[in-house]
């Protein structure tokens, strides 16, 4: 990943993030396999052109926290992301091929999300397309969180989408 040129922004105590200073979890060791845990959900408040920019920082502020790549999942639900747009152009068997590794951040769309593995992170940017694309997304992404479930976008869309059965 290329360092970004923004201030630095500390990890805040659990709870509720706020757009300035998203509070996100440290590395945590891995959990028994007979353990079943609900991820710690955490809204980052962001407009839909906004919600890429807001989950790339979530991302930035793990990483700087000591989770590595491979513990991230970020899904999108508008536009995907340029990393995914990119990969793609490679194929479709060189994209998945990089999931399977496991060793980096990745990026899927909504569509593709419910074939990702579970990842102890994942960051769902809300970032336009239908609401059937945000329920996808937050449903997959709900189930393949671990530890933490980071989702960026608007808050009532988030809560009306989260309420309808996630």
């Amino acid at each position: 990943r290329a360092p970004r040129d923004t201030a630095a922004v500390k990890p805040g105590p659990p709870g509720p993030a706020t757009p300035s200073a998203p509070a996100v979890a440290p590395a945590a060791p891995a959990a028994d396999a007979a353990t079943v845990t609900t991820p710690q959900i955490q809204l980052i408040p962001a407009t839909p052109d906004g919600a890429l920019d807001a989950a790339e920082e979530a991302v930035d502020l793990l990483l700087d926290s000591g989770r590595t790549p491979g513990d991230v999942l970020v899904i999108t639900t508008g536009e995907p992301h340029p990393w995914a747009a990119h990969e793609l152009s490679f194929g479709d068997a060189a994209y998945w091929a990089q999931h399977d590794a496991g060793d980096d951040v990745f990026y899927a769309d909504a569509a593709v999300a419910e074939r990702a593995k579970s990842r102890a992170v994942v960051v769902v940017a809300v970032n336009g397309g239908p609401e059937s694309a945000a329920a996808t997304a937050l449903a997959a992404a709900h189930s393949r969180a671990g530890a933490l479930l980071i989702v960026c976008g608007e808050p009532q869309r988030i809560n009306s989408v989260l309420g309808a059965g996630v």
